[in-house]
């Protein structure tokens, strides 16, 4: 085993202990300082299924202060919003003088400090804090020409991401690397023959280092840590900091690791990571002459010995930004708590419902809605967990590709797959032949489109490929030059002859008549819709459309893996409308009336236009019921667009169809990098019945809930409801927070330098770097201002206090979001609204504090 290397002894003496030799401390605490150290990695989900993540996710049972502590001694990670950026919003007026005393007088620390305003003006002016701890490849930086050259720690982030790159692609490039030894063995060997980091790093030796690299990952932790010379009660968090060097395929790492935990199984990628990084130690060791090291171990072991000491005070210097960052939240809040006052639903008469329409609780949805409710008193609208209630994944027709259809957080629990169903029930004797036949012909296309993008790929080809192809290339390349008008494209039918298309239908597989009628009444009552259902309900999801876009994925749905609502609407409103379904709830006692219909639609939330779908499988008086809304979606989204318009830079007052037409022509541009906006601005969360809201125009920025307590007996949907959409958008709201405060380490950087890594795995900003994770800068930004508020969600609640208190202590999640201040939490009360704060409710004066 090998010795301690004190600052007495050589750093580089030996590579093999003296037989009988012990470790500065066991392996297994080791083991423990890695283990955390890569828990607390929070996982990111790649391009095709991009899901919004808190990347401080894994952190939460700390309070967000001390969160912002660690971060900025760890990783130079802003986690407030900057003070910069404060500063301004309170020379503008965003941030009120009331807005700063009652932020003041809700925290106490704050008061135990006897903060005053004016300190915490005169804290915005002082600018930001500086107080990164340095690294082992930081200290060893310390040559006179380190000026000359590309500093290690760029340099090593660089020849790290490169390699994950090709260890990790399975997509993009022809020839796959050897992947059997792992990722730390597949480094060792590509780093054997990579001949330019030495002149990159100033190292032109460094190949003689390279035969001291340990073996196996293992090794190289060890060989690390016991020669550093730190005490064991920093060992996990220096590790965590030599993660964040590389955060971006540190979360890559996390999510296989995420998606192998909902598999039953582990995956070792993020360990083999960190021994990656820490293995660049032993090779930097190795180059440095005696003198040199032992300075850099003094000066690494000096700061090092401070860590607690310098956690500590930077989360003392911190409370002046949290206080900024409430005072911002509550500008916001106020208004809020004083349009959910505003509501007076007492002696409206209740119009006669025709259409119930179940939307997404997509922040987009919110517009539509109200515009919808405003054009025809005959339409009531409800907000529901996106994916409808189906835990499932999806394969297209004659494809062996499945995808989740449902929140990250979720294992999908069924399948969902595509029918040929004819709209002629009398025909439906024929669907198999079909389906054999659609298939053969789809599987045909593939093959032929496979080998026209390999000749792309062979070397030989690349460069006459472009020749070959001709008109076909320039044809796309004028569909960029001039947009069309065209609607949102259907890529699940890509390859499909037409005359399947308007036939092929996804459906629920492999489920039995009762497991089909326990799924439709679960759902139900999860919407409220067990009683009283409208002649047509409409079930409706969302998607975006954008062209040229690799972060695609991202606006169709910031929960459901990156998917757009389509298939699950449409596989839910056919097991609705099964007549074997409806049977059997009736003899749960859940009765759906003969004549209602569920229809499955899609909001576009790029032109804000509704699509329907299966409208040839609806009776006579349902398609003639939907032929009716036309006119009513015409208004409604024509509003939603003017409203829209301003932000986009667009005139709200041009007519309807030229309107449109802007708007259609921006999502099929291929050079436009903000087709839409997506969620940003997003603030808050109601689960409440929809009177709580209706008539309030919220901007576009609060996810809408529907809850009736009143039909909710045992809380049985209220806990549903804060253990899955509330952590759903709080993890939207923290991907938009985290982009905004810091879009450097946080954010996936400007979309006009992307290319994409390993077809789906994320976006290099440029040709190398780090992975970039996070929403990117024209996401966030319109080139003049910040589109997004980096606010903490504000969820407010109508349920009684024992229900909503039932749920925080029975979850610790929950329980931890609340205590560590992720996130605020309302109810409504009779007498007016309540804030939950230090386990206790407390009534809402934002006025006064």
């Amino acid at each position: 085993m090998i010795e301690n290397l004190t600052k007495e002894t050589h750093p580089c003496a030996e590579n093999v202990a003296p037989a009988g030799g012990e470790p500065v401390a066991g392996h297994a605490e080791i083991e423990r300082a890695c283990r955390l150290a890569c828990q607390a990695i929070a996982p990111a989900w790649p391009l095709d299924r991009a899901i919004a993540v808190n990347p401080h996710w894994s952190r939460i049972g700390m309070p967000v202060r001390r969160v912002a502590a660690r971060m900025a001694v760890l990783g130079g990670i802003q986690v407030f919003p900057p003070r910069d950026r404060q500063l301004q919003a309170w020379r503008e007026g965003r941030i009120a003088a009331v807005d700063l005393t009652v932020a003041l007088r809700q925290l106490p620390a704050a008061q135990t400090a006897a903060l005053t305003p004016e300190q915490c003006v005169a804290a915005l002016q002082a600018g930001a804090l500086q107080v990164q701890l340095p690294l082992l490849i930081d200290v060893l930086d310390n040559d006179p020409h380190r000026h000359t050259r590309l500093r290690w720690r760029e340099a090593i982030t660089h020849q790290v991401s490169q390699t994950c790159a090709a260890y990790f692609d399975e997509h993009q490039a022809s020839w796959q690397p050897e992947r059997s030894q792992g990722l730390y063995a597949f480094w060792r060997d590509t780093l054997q023959h990579d001949h330019g980091i030495g002149l990159l790093m100033g190292l032109p030796h460094i190949g003689r280092a390279i035969s001291a690299l340990p073996a196996s990952a293992r090794e190289a932790d060890r060989w690390v840590i016991e020669r550093l010379g730190l005490p064991p009660a920093v060992w996990a968090d220096y590790l965590e900091s030599v993660l964040l060097t590389v955060n971006g395929w540190a979360s890559w790492c996390a999510y296989l690791g995420w998606q192998a935990g909902l598999a039953g199984s582990a995956d070792t990628h993020l360990r083999e990571l960190l021994a990656i990084r820490l293995a660049w130690g032993v090779l930097l060791l190795e180059c440095k002459d005696d003198a040199a090291t032992r300075q850099a171990f003094l000066a690494l072991q000096q700061s090092w010995s401070q860590a607690s000491v310098v956690l500590r005070e930077t989360e003392q210097a911190l409370l002046i930004d949290e206080v900024w960052q409430l005072a911002l939240e509550i500008g916001y809040q106020r208004k809020l708590a004083q349009q959910l006052a505003s509501v007076n639903s007492d002696g409206v008469a209740a119009a006669a419902i025709e259409v119930q329409a179940a939307f997404c609780i997509d922040v987009r949805s919110e517009p539509l809605r109200r515009a919808l409710e405003a054009a025809w008193p005959g339409i009531q609208t409800l907000g529901f967990a996106g994916f409808f209630g189906l835990p499932v994944a999806y394969t297209p027709l004659a494809t062996q590709a499945r995808r989740p259809q449902l929140p990250g957080l979720l294992a999908p629990a069924m399948e969902v797959g595509d029918r040929i169903v004819s709209s002629d029930a009398a025909q439906r004797g024929g669907d198999a032949a079909l389906q054999s036949a659609a298939s053969r012909s789809r599987q045909g296309r593939f093959a032929k489109a496979d080998q026209w993008h390999a000749a792309s790929r062979w070397p030989g080809a690349a460069f006459s490929f472009v020749e070959a192809a001709g008109l076909g290339y320039l044809g796309k390349l004028g569909n960029w030059l001039r947009p069309s008008r065209q609607e949102r494209a259907r890529d699940d039918l890509a390859g499909l002859p037409a005359r399947y298309r308007p036939i092929c239908r996804p459906q629920v597989l492999s489920l039995d008549l009762e497991a089909k009628v326990a799924l439709a009444a679960r759902v139900l009552h999860a919407m409220g819709l067990e009683h009283q259902l409208a002649p047509m309900v409409l079930l409706v999801g969302h998607g975006s459309q954008s062209a040229n876009n690799a972060h695609a994925a991202a606006l169709d749905c910031g929960a459901c893996c990156g998917q757009t609502g389509e298939v699950n609407a449409r596989s839910l409103a056919q097991l609705l409308n099964d007549s074997a379904v409806r049977s059997g709830l009736q003899a749960k006692g859940l009765t759906v009336p003969d004549t209602t219909v569920f229809v499955a639609a899609l909001h576009n939330t790029t032109t804000d236009e509704i699509e329907g779908f299966d409208l040839d499988l609806l009776p006579p008086a349902g398609r003639a019921r939907w032929e009716r809304l036309q006119a009513v979606f015409s208004q409604a989204c024509d509003q939603v667009r003017r409203e829209r318009a301003v932000n986009l830079r667009l005139d709200p007052r041009a007519s309807a169809d030229a309107l449109l037409a802007q708007l259609r022509r921006r999502a099929n541009d291929g050079a436009q990098t903000r087709p839409e906006w997506g969620l940003a601005g997003n603030a808050a969360f109601v689960i409440a019945p929809r009177h709580r809201s209706r008539g309030l125009a919220l901007g576009g920025r609060s996810f809408l809930h529907d809850y009736d307590t009143s039909l909710d007996a045992d809380g049985s949907v209220l806990e549903l409801l804060m253990t899955a959409p509330m952590l759903v958008t709080h993890w939207i709201n923290w991907q938009y927070h985290a982009s905004t405060c810091d879009p450097r380490r946080l954010g996936s950087g400007n979309k006009l330098l992307h290319n994409v890594v390993g077809g789906s795995l994320g976006v290099f900003e440029g040709n190398g770097g780090d992975l970039r994770i996070g929403l990117s800068q024209q996401s966030l930004h319109d080139g003049e201002r910040w589109m997004h508020e980096p606010l903490r969600l504000t969820v407010v609640i109508d349920a009684p206090q024992a229900a909503i208190e039932s749920v925080i202590d029975k979850h610790s999640v929950v329980k931890q979001l609340l205590d560590n201040g992720w996130l605020h939490l309302w109810r409504f009360e009779q007498a007016g609204l309540q804030r939950f704060t230090h386990a206790a409710w407390l009534p809402l004066n934002l006025e006064m504090g």
